[in-house]
Formats: structure tokens, C-alpha cells, sequence
């Protein structure tokens, strides 16, 4: 609004088409009742709604946020609904305390321990059926007074439970699990036999190219453990390895004197895989699976060069080699083989078959 000059003293009037009066007195604005009244009505209609939303907005997206978290847990792909009608025992190394757990589930968790997620969909349900059937045969012919049927470890199977799996694979969890659960759903139920009892289903992470017997490792001979060519495990990354150690370390591993300074004979003769059988290093001897398990080698088909005072050991292969090469299951399944055929494959003239046919007492705990 224009005002005009006022002379002293004088008081200006505004046009009628301004609804408030204001008057002027000694150079200050004085408001009136009515204008006073109708300033607060105003702002009690402007402000009052705006406290009351505020607050209802911001609760309303905490509401909003735990809703769409609750429904986006609620839309991902249930895992295995585990109905088992047997539980295995577990010891956690950890804490010495004893996990009970539903069979599938435990399955589950061992197939995410022991083989790499990654690796195609029909190794990891041969990995699923050697799993279930190695329980299984523990839980048949197990003593009453063991407090737990297996441990968590390599001694028997590796097992993580779910607080594990989900560090381990942080943002991927979901999606790791129900790649590893739907491979195990295909295998529900199902274990390894021969002769119409479970097999000891050994397994390993990668051949020197061939399978191990069983009696060339332990000292049983076992007809399903048999070598076989394993020409896939080339590509794994624990094909090849070299270890250095130094006389001295070799010796105290090996727990034998060996000369210093001078060139070491060393002599071996090897299985039908060409794994070491057995080695004379200047004169003591040993099998190859005491050297590799003495000095922590990848495998027992190892070359040694000397080079001074050290001793450099080269391997191939990654384990006992006895059984199923997981690295080997791998390629098969990535050439189109189905996991029937792989476990056929790696243990020789054996059946699969259902928990409730092959071992109906061990359903019936």
C-alpha cells in the first residue's frame, strides 16, 4: 500500500478495501482488538493443524519403514520348511554346547559350509545327498554314550548355523540360501546305499586328476571308494601348491634326523592315482599320507626338490582324494551331468533311495 505524506499530528485513514485498522501514534503501529483477534484466529487455523500432522507423519514413517521391512521379509523365498521326523545333535566346537537340529536344515547348513555357493545347482544337490547319507550312517551305527552325534568340524562335516551364514555372507544371505535350500529340497529325503546300506561317503575339495582307493589312504579296502579319472579339478584354484621348510622343520615334523649340508636321497613309490605310497628321505621312511598330514600339505601326490638347506614341496590336489572331488562334481555339472549321475560317478555301483525304504528304524526314533 502507497501512503501519502502526513503532516504532524495528523492520522491516516486506509481505504475500505483493507480489513484491518491501524492507527498511528507517537511513530509507532498500534493493533486494534478486532485486528489482533482475527491475527490469532488466523494462526491457531495455520499452526495447530501443522502440530497435530508433524507428529503423525513422522510416526507414520517409522510405521511405514517397519511395514515394508516386514513385508519384504515376508515376500522372500521361504527356505526349506523343515518337517523332519529325525534331528541330529550337533557339538559346537565354540562353546561345547549341543545344537539340536532338524535333518534338512542341518543339510542345509553343511552344503553352505562345505561347497562353494557358486558352484552349479546339481553339484550342490550331490553335495546335499553325500551330506544326509554321512549323517544318517553316523546316527545308525553311533555309541549310546556319545553327547553328540557329530561336531561342527572337519572331522566330520562343517556345519554353520544361521547367525554364521549370514556374517559370512552379509547382503547375499537370502540369496545364498535359497539357491543351497531349493538343492537340497530336490534331494529331500534321499541317501546314498550299497547293498542296501548307507555308504560312508567320503568327499573332497580337488583331485591330482584321479580318485584315491580307499585302501591306498586308510587301510580297509572299500568296493564304492574306488579311483577314477577326475580330469575337471585342473581348474580349481587348490590344484597346485608349492610349500618351502627347511631341513630342520622337516625334521622335527617328521621326527627323524636328517644330514645337513649334503644332497638328500629321496625315493618314492606312488599308488595308482600317482599319489606318494611311500618316500625314504636319506633312509627314513614314511607313507605319503604321514608326510602330508605331518607337515599340513594339501595332498599326498607331492614332488620334493632340495635347494640348499630346504626342502621345496609341490602338490597337486586338495585332500585325501578318496571319494567324491568336489572341484570334479563341479565340471561334471557344468558339462550337463545331473547329480545322480555325478554321485554314480564318484562311488561305484551304489543306489539312491529314500530315508523311509533303506532306513526305516532310524525314521521311526
Amino acid at each position: 500500500m502507497k501512503l501519502r505524506t502526513l503532516k504532524k499530528s495528523s492520522t491516516f485513514v486506509p481505504s475500505q478495501k483493507h480489513h484491518m485498522s491501524i492507527n498511528l501514534e507517537k511513530g509507532r503501529l498500534k493493533w486494534s482488538v478486532p485486528t489482533i483477534f482475527i491475527l490469532g484466529l488466523v494462526a491457531m487455523i495455520l499452526v495447530i493443524p501443522t502440530m497435530i500432522v508433524v507428529p503423525f507423519i513422522s510416526k507414520g514413517e517409522v510405521l511405514s519403514q517397519s511395514i515394508d521391512k516386514q513385508q519384504s521379509e515376508k515376500d522372500a523365498k521361504p527356505l526349506v520348511e523343515d518337517d523332519s521326523a529325525v534331528e541330529v545333535s550337533v557339538m559346537r566346537t565354540q562353546t561345547s554346547q549341543v545344537e539340536d537340529v532338524p535333518l534338512e536344515t542341518y543339510v542345509t547348513r553343511v552344503v553352505a559350509g562345505e561347497m562353494p555357493v557358486e558352484f552349479e545347482t546339481e553339484a550342490l544337490k550331490a553335495q546335499a545327498l553325500a551330506a544326509r547319507t554321512y549323517i544318517v550312517n553316523q546316527m545308525l551305527y553311533q555309541k549310546e554314550e556319545e553327547v553328540s552325534n557329530v561336531t561342527d568340524t572337519i572331522q566330520d562335516q562343517v556345519y554353520k548355523d544361521d547367525m554364521e551364514l549370514r556374517q559370512k555372507w552379509g547382503k547375499n544371505y537370502q540369496k545364498n540360501m535359497e539357491k543351497i535350500s531349493a538343492a537340497v529340497l530336490a534331494t529331500k529325503g534321499q541317501i546314498i546305499t550299497y547293498n542296501n546300506k548307507p555308504i560312508t561317503p567320503q568327499f573332497f575339495s580337488t583331485s591330482n586328476g584321479f580318485t584315491e582307493n580307499s585302501e591306498d589312504y586308510w587301510t580297509n579296502e572299500i568296493p564304492y571308494l574306488r579311483s577314477v579319472p577326475s580330469p575337471w579339478d585342473e581348474v580349481s584354484p587348490y590344484y597346485l601348491d608349492q610349500e618351502t621348510f627347511t631341513i630342520e622343520e622337516v625334521e622335527k615334523a617328521l621326527g627323524t634326523n636328517l644330514p645337513n649340508n649334503q644332497k638328500l636321497s629321496i625315493e618314492a613309490t606312488r599308488t595308482k592315482s600317482k599319489r606318494v605310497e611311500q618316500i625314504n628321505i636319506a633312509g627314513a621312511k614314511f607313507s605319503g599320507r604321514e608326510v602330508r598330514e605331518k607337515l599340513k600339505l594339501r595332498s599326498n601326490d607331492f614332488t620334493i626338490e632340495q635347494k640348499n638347506n630346504y626342502l621345496i614341496f609341490t602338490t597337486k590336489g586338495n585332500g585325501h582324494g578318496v571319494g567324491m572331488s568336489q572341484y570334479g562334481a563341479n565340471g561334471m555339472a557344468q558339462e550337463g551331468k545331473t547329480y545322480e549321475e555325478i554321485i554314480k560317478y564318484y562311488y561305484k555301483d551304489v543306489e539312491i533311495n529314500n530315508m523311509d525304504e533303506a532306513v526305516p528304524a532310524l525314521v521311526m526314533k
